[in-house]
């Protein structure tokens, strides 16, 4: 395995723990999980976020600061792949809190992340919104239920841009509209053997363009 810590985004139902657990399995690495599960706002937030976004982000950003900054990760002797990146919790954030409380949380995160662990390369997931609402909808978590389809357009649009000058580490940037990470063996070995041929820079993986050629 080339690369040591590999970090998998991309929006809320574009498959980042599936693949995640899938490339721990495949290159024996240690599976280093993302704590948005354990928010206790996050179902209210996406209730009525205003009143709890400040709340939510905090929570996300000091709950995977205590992951990243664990000595399992912070000092790993074992290939690492976390499913989330640190720097995404910005992305959310810019989405949701006040001009006032961004002033705040931008200064907190920069100064409490600043030693982080970085990952060597990200693997950044990218599907439209249809099939993102799909997804969602097919695994069935009651609190995602209520995500509204515009906040979920504008985080996509979020991702883009950030991914677009993103150049803090490798990057494969995947077209995963129509890759069935859990169920299609093919989908899985392909983009494993990508992964394993990757070297420094901004690369790109279309299975679907690469099969129709």
């Amino acid at each position: 395995m080339k690369h040591q810590f590999i970090a998998i985004e991309g929006p809320i139902g574009v498959g980042k723990s599936t693949l995640a657990k899938i490339l721990a399995q495949e290159f024996g690495a240690e599976l280093v999980q993302d704590t948005e599960t354990h928010n206790p706002y996050l179902k209210q937030f996406y209730k009525d976020p205003k009143p709890v976004a400040l709340h939510t982000q905090l929570h996300f950003l000091l709950s995977r600061l205590e992951v990243l900054n664990s000595p399992a990760v912070a000092r790993p002797t074992t290939p690492m792949i976390a499913d989330f990146l640190l720097d995404k919790d910005k992305l959310f954030a810019e989405l949701t809190l006040s001009e006032d409380e961004w002033w705040m949380y931008t200064r907190l995160f920069d100064r409490m992340s600043a030693d982080c662990v970085r990952p060597d390369l990200v693997i950044y997931l990218q599907a439209p919104l249809e099939k993102l609402i799909q997804r969602i909808e097919r695994r069935g978590l009651r609190h995602e239920q209520r995500i509204d389809s515009h906040y979920l357009q504008q985080l996509i649009s979020s991702y883009e841009r950030y991914f677009h000058e993103y150049a803090e580490s490798s990057l494969l940037i995947v077209n995963a509209s129509d890759i069935n990470l859990a169920d299609d063996q093919q989908d899985v070995s392909l983009l494993v053997d990508r992964i394993r041929d990757l070297e420094g820079g901004r690369h790109y993986f279309n299975p679907v363009a690469s099969t129709s050629l």
